[in-house]
């Protein structure tokens, strides 16, 4: 197989956009029903995956569109404004499935990826912040272990999870059969209620090396420049594309609310103060997006010159992250604030609002990873270098 050198830009971009848009009216009238189901409805997850949501995120090789950063942070916003869940659990195998098809070697590429462009595939969901045991025997692991917040996992077919090597302390990465695990059916919250973040575990089960990667390579078997940056920094793609949909529909939906209630008696909508908020919240929100974009088109540029991101880069993209995500958090507050009881009936404020603060307490945008940032960025730790969220002393 061929791996390419630069960075991909797939002509395939726009048409996907579209195809979210013509989905997006069902995927949102379905949003309801997948609540009280904890997962998309099969008739949305089949015609998203069908769109090719998940392809978007697969390297060109081995037949997938292999999306740049900015194309697959796009791509989730989309989606996401339609509906946040969608956005969220898509965003979720997008990054489980097209992680593992570019860092596995070509034996499990090709048990697990033999004809993506005619959709047969392998669809992964998992975790990988507390990792389970892998204890080396001929030919691979036993691996035990237990894992929680497997979004998208009613739709997978296989295991993404995180494994610590028993006498080494490597962290790999491995993908096996969803029968090999056993699911719990805990997922009882209050937003992205359909995302089916369930927790599952194994004992022992055997899986191949062949099956595993080294949760920190930058050095992919399969694809092109994006899969160089690594996994965690792949995940922030996604996360930063589903906090800039879900605002932009929270500012929509609020703008909705002020064009029904306007001209009624004492309608807040018509106050200067309404009107300055909602100003106030669209230039953060379009701030926000704007330096993200920046952010990301400086690694695009270093990824195609066949370079690494910086240090530097690695921590704005962080910190974009982070700042999206709680300034997001801000517009919600002011959506809530002035959309009255459109926020607490059931309708796609309530929802929106539920899932954006469900959303806002995933690790990539914790306290930790911000005070990691302002360590590097003020010269507390001007050496560290990051290591998935942390920041570690030179080498």
């Amino acid at each position: 197989m061929t791996v390419s050198a630069g960075l991909h830009v797939s002509p395939e971009f726009p048409a996907l956009l579209e195809r979210i848009d013509v989905l997006g009216g069902a995927v949102d009238a379905d949003a309801e029903t997948a609540e009280e189901l904890g997962r998309l409805t099969e008739d949305t997850a089949r015609a998203l995956l069908g769109a090719g949501i998940v392809r978007a995120a697969l390297p060109q090789n081995l037949g997938g569109y292999e999306f740049s950063p900015r194309q697959l942070i796009e791509t989730v916003e989309r989606l996401s404004h339609h509906d946040a869940t969608a956005g969220w659990t898509m965003m979720a195998l997008q990054l489980m499935t097209g992680t593992t098809a570019a860092y596995v070697d070509a034996a499990a590429a090709a048990d697990l990826f033999p004809d993506v462009a005619g959709g047969d595939h392998a669809l992964l969901a998992g975790h990988g912040t507390r990792p389970g045991r892998a204890v080396p025997v001929e030919g691979g692991y036993l691996v035990s272990g237990s894992w929680q917040f497997a979004s998208g996992m009613a739709h997978a077919t296989h295991i993404h999870s995180a494994v610590q090597v028993e006498g080494t302390d490597e962290l790999r990465v491995l993908a096996m059969p969803k029968p090999q695990v056993e699911l719990v059916d805990n997922w009882d919250v209050l937003g992205l209620r359909a995302t089916h973040s369930i927790d599952y575990h194994c004992t022992d089960v055997h899986v191949p090396a062949t099956h595993t990667y080294v949760a920190t390579t930058t050095n992919p078997t399969n694809g092109g420049a994006i899969y160089r940056i690594g996994l965690v920094n792949m995940s922030a793609i996604g996360h930063t594309g589903w906090a800039l949909g879900v605002g932009r529909r929270l500012l929509d939906e609020l703008k909705l609310v002020a064009a029904a209630k306007s001209g009624t008696r004492n309608a807040a909508v018509d106050t200067a103060q309404f009107h300055a908020e909602y100003a106030s919240a669209e230039a953060k929100l379009r701030s926000a997006r704007a330096w993200a974009m920046e952010v990301w088109r400086g690694i695009e540029v270093a990824l195609d010159a066949g370079e690494l991101p910086s240090t530097e880069q690695d921590t704005l993209l962080r910190l974009a992250l982070n700042h999206t995500t709680w300034t997001v958090q801000e517009v919600g507050r002011t959506v809530h604030r002035w959309a009255g009881t459109a926020a607490i009936r059931r309708g796609p404020i309530d929802r929106f609002l539920r899932d954006l603060n469900t959303g806002t307490q995933h690790i990539t945008s914790s306290p930790t990873v911000l005070q990691n940032c302002g360590k590097w960025l003020s010269d507390a730790q001007p050496q560290a270098h990051w290591e998935f969220l942390d920041l570690a002393p030179p080498a």
